[in-house]
């Protein structure tokens, strides 16, 4: 089975994270077969960046996500309740 994870990258307490497609049997630091997007938890606001067709072709083709990266998945895909407050202020 295909499963959309996160493969750490980063130095000791320093972590960043790549949104990765492989095979859901192998370990987390194997080759993935495509890389979509990073993620960044110690900048502020934490940094994503994820490439939406790609993740919208892999799941097409029935690849499962795990459970962080369904969340970014649903934070970049809704925009800022803050952005839309701030728009209907002005």
């Amino acid at each position: 089975m295909i499963s959309m994870r996160l493969m750490r990258f980063g130095t000791k307490n320093r972590p960043s994270y790549r949104i990765v497609v492989m095979d859901s049997k192998k370990p987390r630091e194997s080759k993935a077969k495509d890389t979509i997007g990073y993620y960044n938890p110690l900048k502020e606001p934490p940094e994503i960046k994820i490439d939406l067709d790609k993740a919208k072709f892999w799941i097409e083709r029935g690849a499962k996500t795990s459970q962080t990266v369904r969340s970014l998945l649903r934070k970049l895909s809704q925009p800022s309740k803050l952005s839309n407050l701030q728009d209907s202020k002005s």
